[in-house]
């Protein structure tokens, strides 16, 4: 810019709009070219003029190219005179200010608003020859970059506009994506909190049962003895089912006559009561009723009544006589009868008592019969005396003997295995384990109990007149009476024999196993309450 352009900027900004007029004037209307002769000597100060213009740097150059190239700049004329024409003087400032308007506005080509006329200022001849010189020079240069030109700046902006959402689109999606992944995981570990408390509430119910469990022990002597009889009674379901119905059938809307009688005889049988005690049974419900109507609860209250007439004399408790320490009680009957569950559970009650126990393992041939024997001892806290299986019964009677004096037992029980009445040789060896106890202790055994297993039946009574004559049974417990319907063979081997029962289980659980009561079988036999 010149000097006088700074002193006075309305006329610099003038000339540039004198620029853009004649721009404007070159697309809409271009000018004729002027010819007129120039003299060889101003070459050389055109080309100074060139080369001392600052180049313009970028998109201005390349527009400023444009500009002088695609549009022709109109001169001052030059008549003969060589008169100053008026000539739009254009600034070196302007090419390096062009390129702000691209960026912002409109591109070379585009529709721009038209700028007012240029004004036309007369300048000296010196510089009017010097600026006809300087615009003249770049008019001369060929026109091939005119299209190269405008693609440009039309493909920079477009790639700039496409490359900015490009790179921050990415940017603000990558937070959303990750946030709901990793806040996802700590749902699972919400509901095991919540259901710790429901397990706190159960256990505040419990307190509050106690107050009926406190009635109870005030009620509890008598339910003792009926849980006994309920016991009893459910184990002789069976045969007081079988004895019941069938009374039930015969004497329902019926006379006693001779042949009810003898179908009620045939009915006793059936239920192992024995020949003898059905008959005896038979004559006590006829007597004084025949030809008359009776009841089926008559008849089986007249059962009972006899029934408890036989059994009274024989129900006597095992009774351990303190006198002889140690008490030897001598356990025999056949295999599967019971003897050593009923050693235990006779150790269990005696242990209760505070009595001192030693149990004598003379099994010694059935398999895992010592072992049994064994734990039994660990429960009830009684000692055993064992040998190993195949030793000798008598020799093991005789060690627990010696070991029951020695240790001040209070009872001492034998075991011995299990064998049919008719094996002559195994009889003979129990025989002999009786002597070896008798060369110790003279009045021992004290007790022999037959142990007899209710499932039988009849086979019962064979068993008690066998084991009776060799090894002198003094007593009897009867066994598995909750799993027959022959419960009334006890009512006949104490009818014939008149052998004392001692005991009678009812279950497998040690307080099952209770001493005999005449009167409770008797009614619940007959299937009385």
């Amino acid at each position: 810019m010149s000097d006088n352009d700074r002193n006075s900027p309305a006329d610099a900004q003038k000339k540039k709009r004198g620029l853009w007029g004649w721009l404007k004037s070159g697309f809409e209307d271009p000018v004729p070219r002027f010819t007129h002769e120039t003299p060889q000597e101003a070459g050389a100060p055109a080309d100074e003029g060139r080369e001392a213009a600052p180049a313009p740097s970028g998109d201005a150059a390349a527009v400023t190219g444009e500009a002088s190239s695609t549009t022709p700049v109109p001169a001052a004329e030059v008549g003969p005179e060589a008169a100053p024409a008026p000539v739009a003087e254009v600034p070196p400032p302007v090419p390096v200010e062009v390129p702000v308007a691209p960026a912002g506005g409109p591109a070379f080509g585009a529709q721009i608003e038209q700028p007012p006329a240029p004004t036309v200022v007369p300048v000296p001849p010196a510089v009017a020859e010097s600026t006809s010189e300087a615009v003249r020079v770049p008019m001369a240069e060929p026109e091939p970059e005119a299209p190269v030109a405008e693609a440009p700046p039309a493909i920079a902006s477009e790639s700039v506009e496409a490359s900015a959402p490009a790179f921050e689109a990415p940017p603000e999606e990558a937070p959303v994506l990750e946030a709901p992944i990793v806040e996802a995981e700590p749902a699972p570990e919400v509901p095991p909190p919540a259901v710790e408390p429901a397990l706190v509430d159960v256990p505040q119910q419990l307190p509050v049962e106690p107050e009926p469990v406190a009635d109870g022990p005030a009620a509890e002597p008598q339910p003792a003895k009926k849980g006994f009889w309920s016991r009893l009674a459910s184990g002789l379901a069976r045969t007081a089912s079988s004895l019941g119905q069938g009374i039930t059938d015969l004497v329902s809307k019926r006379k006693l006559d001779a042949d009810t009688l003898e179908e009620l005889e045939d009915v006793l049988i059936r239920a192992d009561l024995g020949v003898e005690t059905s008959m005896r049974i038979v004559e006590t419900v006829g007597k004084g009723r025949h030809d008359k109507m009776i009841s089926p609860e008559e008849v089986k209250r007249l059962i009972a009544e006899e029934v408890e007439r036989i059994l009274i004399p024989v129900a006597q408790p095992l009774v351990v006589d303190t006198a002889h320490k140690p008490f030897v009680v001598l356990m025999v009957g056949v295999n599967g009868s019971g003897k050593t569950t009923t050693i235990g559970k006779l150790a269990a009650q005696w242990r209760t008592e505070g009595k001192k126990v030693v149990l004598a393992a003379g099994d010694t041939f059935r398999a895992a019969a010592i072992e049994q024997l064994k734990v039994w001892g660990t429960r009830t806290g009684a000692t055993v005396i064992a040998r190993e299986q195949g030793s000798d019964a008598a020799g093991v009677a005789h060690e627990a003997v010696v070991e029951a004096r020695a240790a001040g037992a209070d009872i001492l029980m034998v075991d011995t295995a299990g064998r049919l009445q008719n094996r002559t040789e195994l009889m003979a060896e129990l025989e002999k384990v009786v002597r070896v106890i008798k060369k110790l202790e003279p009045s021992a055994p004290h007790a022999v109990l037959l142990v007899l297993d209710a499932t039988v039946g009849q086979n019962a009574l064979s068993q008690v007149e066998a084991f009776t004559r060799i090894a002198g049974v003094t007593g009897m417990v009867m066994t598995k009476l909750d799993g027959t319907a022959r419960g009334g063979i006890l009512v006949a081997i104490a009818a014939k024999h008149k052998l004392p029962v001692h005991l009678i289980g009812v279950g497998e659980a040690a307080e099952d196993l209770q001493p005999f009561a005449a009167r409770d079988f008797a009614r619940a036999i007959a299937g009385l309450n």
